[in-house]
C-alpha cells in the first residue's frame, strides 16, 4: 500500500469514527445509511491553499440525512482532534471537509522509494491476471503509416502500465494474411510481375490494387530471384507464390521498424491459422447452434438485431468465403476461450467505433462474456512543423511512415510526444519542437531533470559526499513548500499506475512525469543542495536523488531513455 493510500485510509477512519460519534452525540440525525464506509472518497483539492486532501462525505449523506451539507461537515469536524499527522481540519463551500497534514506523513516516501528501487510504483492490482494487449495490427501489405505509429506507442505503454499495475500482460500483433486484402495484394504483385516482364500493356493494374512502388519493388526482386519461371503457372499459383515471398518481406520489415521503435511482441499471430485449423467456422457454427445466424440471398448472416443492435451483418458471403469480421469473432474466441487470457484489451483506429459493441455481443452470443474485452479507440494525428500540415516525406516524396518519422525525429521524443494525450484526443504533433533541444520540448525537459540530478550527485559524490541510506539521514529538515511538493509528487506514483490502468490511458504517466520533472526544477531554483549545513544537505541529496530513481522508473517504463548527460 502507497503513503498515499495510508493516509487515505487513516482520514477515511477518522471521518467514519467522527461520524458515528456526531450520531451519538445527537448532533448529527441517528439514521442508518447502508455502506457509509464505502462513499468517504478523499481527493488531493487542486489548490494547494484548500489542505491536502479533502473530503466530500457531507455532499455525499445530505440526502439520506436531510440535513445540509455544510452542517454534516461541521459536525464530523467538530469530532476529529488534530493528531501527530493531521494540523488542521477545516470546513469550506458546500460542506468541504478540508485536511491540512503535517509533513511527517511524507517522510516515509523516501524510505519506500530507497527500498523498491526501480520496482517503485509497482502495485498489485492486477493481481496476475493474464491480459492481452493487441495493439498497431498494421495491414501486413505495405509500410506502416502515424495512425499505427501513435497506436505503437499507446498501446506499449499501456501494457507497461498494466505491468506495473500487476497484470500478466502478453503483447500481440494480429497479422491479416487472409481475406479481401491479401486478395488485392496478390492482384496486385501479380500485374506488376506481369507488367515488368511483358510490358505494361501485357495486363491491366487493378482500379483497387495498391499502387505503392513498394508492390512494383516486390515483382523485381522476385524475377531477380526466379526469373520468369512463374509465368508458366496458373495465376493462382503464381499468386499464392508471389504473396508468399512478398509477405514475409513486408512481415519482416514491420518487425524491424517496430523494435527500432522498441517495440517487441510476445506473440505474431496469423490470421490464417484460424481458417486453416477450422477456427472460423466452428465460431460461426456456434453462432448458428445459439440462434445468432440466418441465410438470406445465399449469405450467412449475424443476427445482431436479435442483440439489441441496429445493423446486421455478414459472416459468410455468397460465394463462401467468410467475412473479416467472422474471422475476428474467432480470433476473439481464441484469446478469451482457447488461450485462456481474463481481459482482452485492442488499441484500434476510431474508425472501428461500430464494431466495438458487435464484437462485444458476439462474445456474449457465444457464451462469453462480452466484457472482458476493452477496446482503446485512436484518433487521428496530424503532423505539423513550422505551423503548417506535414502530409509528404520530404526523402519519398509520399505519405509519411513510421520508419521516415524516426528518420526525422528520435525515437524518444516519438513514443513520448505519441503519449502526452489521451487516445480519445486527436493530436497534432509538433516536428519541430519533437526536434528542439530545449525546456520547451516537454521530453528533453523531463531529460534534463534526470540529467541535472545526476550532475549534481556526480559533483558532491566527487568532493566525497554520498548520498546516505535513510536510516542515517535526517528526513524531517525537509520543509521548504518546494521540498515537500516534491516529496508529494513522488508519492503519486503508484495511485497514478493504478488510475492509469483503470482508465487505459497510460497519458496519466507521461504527464505526471512532467510534472514530476516541473516539481524537481522549482525545487532546484528554490534549495541549493550544498548548503553548509550537513544535514539538510544530505536530506535534499537524499531527495533529489529518489527523485531521479523515480524519473529513471518512469522514463524505462515507457521505454524513453533517460541519460546522465545532456
Amino acid at each position: 500500500m502507497s503513503i498515499q493510500e495510508k493516509m487515505k485510509d487513516k482520514i477515511a477512519g477518522v471521518v467514519m469514527n467522527a461520524l458515528q460519534a456526531a450520531r451519538q452525540k445527537e448532533t448529527l440525525p441517528d439514521t442508518e445509511v447502508e455502506g457509509v464506509s464505502e462513499m468517504i472518497r478523499l481527493e488531493v483539492p487542486r489548490d494547494k491553499q484548500h489542505g491536502d486532501f479533502a473530503c466530500n462525505i457531507a455532499m455525499v449523506l445530505a440526502k439520506p440525512l436531510r440535513t445540509a451539507p455544510r452542517k454534516i461537515a461541521e459536525a464530523i469536524a467538530a469530532e476529529i482532534a488534530p493528531d501527530r499527522d493531521i494540523e488542521k481540519i477545516e470546513v469550506a463551500g458546500a460542506g468541504f471537509i478540508n485536511f491540512y497534514l503535517s509533513a511527517n506523513w511524507l517522510y516515509e516516501i523516501l524510505l519506500n522509494i530507497e527500498q523498491q528501487g526501480e520496482h517503485y510504483g509497482k502495485i498489485d492490482m492486477g493481481k496476475g491476471k493474464k491480459v492481452m494487449v493487441e495493439f498497431v495490427s498494421a495491414n501486413p501489405t505495405g509500410p506502416m503509416h502515424m495512425g499505427n505509429a501513435r497506436g505503437g506507442a499507446l498501446g506499449d505503454c499501456l501494457a507497461s502500465v498494466l505491468e506495473y499495475a500487476g497484470f500478466d500482460v502478453t503483447r500481440e500483433f494480429y497479422i491479416n494474411d487472409a481475406g479481401n486484402q491479401i486478395e488485392k495484394f496478390g492482384n496486385s504483385l501479380n500485374a506488376r510481375y506481369i507488367q515488368q516482364l511483358k510490358g505494361e500493356d501485357a495486363i491491366a493494374f487493378p482500379e483497387d490494387g495498391y499502387h505503392g512502388e513498394d508492390i512494383t519493388e516486390h515483382a523485381k526482386d522476385f524475377i531477380a530471384l526466379y526469373g520468369d519461371k512463374h509465368l508458366s503457372c496458373t495465376e493462382e499459383e503464381r499468386k499464392a507464390a508471389l504473396v508468399d515471398y512478398a509477405l514475409e518481406k513486408n512481415i519482416a520489415a514491420l518487425k524491424r521498424d517496430l523494435e527500432q521503435y522498441r517495440i517487441v511482441y510476445d506473440v505474431w499471430f496469423r490470421e490464417s491459422t484460424l481458417h486453416e485449423s477450422g477456427a472460423v467456422q466452428e465460431a460461426i457454427d456456434l453462432l448458428t447452434q445459439n440462434g445468432f445466424t440466418y441465410q438470406e440471398d445465399g449469405a450467412v448472416w449475424l443476427n445482431c438485431e436479435k442483440m439489441g443492435l441496429e445493423k446486421n451483418e455478414v459472416l459468410v458471403r455468397k460465394n463462401g468465403i467468410p467475412t473479416y469480421f467472422a474471422a475476428d469473432i474467432a480470433y476473439h474466441i481464441n484469446k478469451l476461450k482457447t488461450r485462456g487470457y481474463d481481459w482482452a484489451i485492442n488499441v484500434w483506429g476510431a474508425d472501428h467505433h461500430g464494431h466495438v459493441a458487435r464484437m462485444k455481443k458476439a462474445l456474449d452470443a457465444v457464451g462469453l462474456d462480452g466484457n472482458r474485452l476493452d477496446v482503446v479507440l485512436m484518433q487521428l494525428v496530424r503532423l505539423m512543423r513550422d505551423g503548417e500540415v506535414v502530409r509528404m516525406s520530404k526523402r519519398t516524396g509520399k505519405a509519411i511512415t513510421l520508419s521516415d518519422l524516426l528518420e526525422d525525429i528520435s525515437v524518444d521524443a516519438a513514443r513520448f510526444f505519441f503519449n502526452m494525450r489521451s487516445a480519445g484526443s486527436h493530436l497534432d504533433f509538433d516536428l519541430t519542437l519533437a526536434a528542439e533541444q530545449s525546456n520547451d520540448n516537454p521530453v528533453f525537459y523531463v531529460q534534463y531533470a534526470h540529467a541535472r540530478i545526476c550532475s549534481i550527485l556526480r559533483l558532491l559524490e566527487e568532493e566525497g559526499v554520498k548520498v546516505l541510506p535513510y536510516s542515517e539521514m535526517h528526513p524531517e529538515l525537509l520543509k521548504e513548500e518546494a521540498e515537500l511538493d516534491l516529496l508529494k509528487k513522488l508519492g503519486e506514483l503508484p495511485e497514478e499506475i493504478e488510475a492509469a490502468a483503470k482508465a487505459l490511458e497510460p497519458a496519466k504517466i507521461t504527464r505526471y512525469v512532467m510534472d514530476l520533472a516541473a516539481a524537481f526544477h522549482t525545487f532546484y531554483t528554490a534549495c541549493r543542495v550544498k548548503v553548509e549545513d550537513t544535514d539538510l544537505m544530505n536530506a535534499r541529496l537524499k531527495l533529489i536523488d529518489s527523485t531521479r530513481i523515480v524519473i529513471k522508473g518512469v522514463l524505462t517504463m515507457l521505454k524513453i531513455t533517460a541519460p546522465e548527460k545532456m
